[in-house]
């Protein structure tokens, strides 16, 4: 029986990057105060993240895509995690529910598929937020092209990807993951080196 191929998913926020894109997002605009509460809100859980996110997008909608783009591609990322994705980018995809306008230039940086959540741009302005990704839905669309899905994650929206991944770490390189995501992970990596190990330990698996 041939064995199957290992599908790596990871979240982007705290995953790959070193720190949160909206708060950041929010600071360089000076719209910190509301993006802060609702995002205290929804790592609490309080509010579902396609709320939350559809609140943020209306805050932060009627920044310059252009500028938020080019804010995020400079972004510091976790550097041996970005090695393992371009050593091994196509067994490799990023899911998250950020916007992909937002988001572009960053991930061009990572070279590897990804699954975001979707907008009309109008003007250089977000217009209207059209599809909220569910992360799930990346974890079985691999696993029905006959995939084994290694799920790397450590908010709220990654919990539903994790239950259903074959395997799931908790990130914990950027901030403690939620409860939620502690609750369904099969393993916890405290820090990047950590990470990178078991993610090379699958490959031989």
């Amino acid at each position: 029986m041939n064995q199957k191929i290992t599908q790596f998913i990871f979240d982007l926020d705290g995953t790959i990057t070193q720190e949160e894109t909206l708060p950041l997002i929010a600071e360089h605009f000076g719209v910190t105060e509301e993006i802060k509460a609702l995002t205290q809100q929804t790592v609490q859980g309080s509010i579902p993240f396609a709320e939350s996110l559809a609140w943020r997008v209306r805050i932060l909608g009627a920044l310059p895509v252009d500028e938020v783009a080019h804010l995020l591609a400079q972004v510091q990322l976790h550097e041996g995690v970005m090695q393992f994705i371009h050593a091994h980018r196509d067994q490799c995809s990023i899911a998250t529910g950020n916007l992909r306008p937002w988001i572009e230039k960053l991930v061009a940086r990572l070279d590897c598929a990804c699954d975001a959540s979707e907008a009309v741009i109008e003007n250089n302005r977000v217009a209207k937020l059209t599809h909220v990704l569910h992360k799930e839905d990346v974890v079985q669309r691999y696993q029905k092209m006959g995939r084994r899905v290694v799920f790397i994650g450590d908010g709220n929206n990654d919990v539903e990807a994790m239950r259903v991944a074959d395997i799931s770490i908790a990130s914990a390189l950027t901030h403690d993951p939620v409860p939620g995501v502690l609750n369904v992970a099969d393993g916890i990596a405290w820090d990047e080196a950590s990470l990178c190990r078991r993610l090379y330990q699958f490959l031989q698996k």
